[in-house]
């Protein structure tokens, strides 16, 4: 990715999963549990890309 900025760096689970870096709480409007991501796939570049999804955001003006 040529503008990303490298977070760090994880295993993916054996049920899926994959954490995220807590910097995301810290420099992102996200909430534990609430805040959705659209998820895309970019073959040519072997990249997942996560986007907060604008449909139920849940963001910190959405947490309640």
């Amino acid at each position: 990715m040529e503008n990303g900025i490298l977070l760090d760096t994880y295993v993916l689970q054996q049920d899926m999963r994959i954490r995220l870096p807590k910097q995301i709480l810290n420099n992102l409007n996200v909430v534990k549990g609430k805040t959705m991501f659209d998820i895309f796939l970019n073959t040519d570049s072997n990249e997942i890309i996560l986007r907060i999804s604008e449909q139920g955001k849940g963001g910190m003006n959405n947490a309640e």
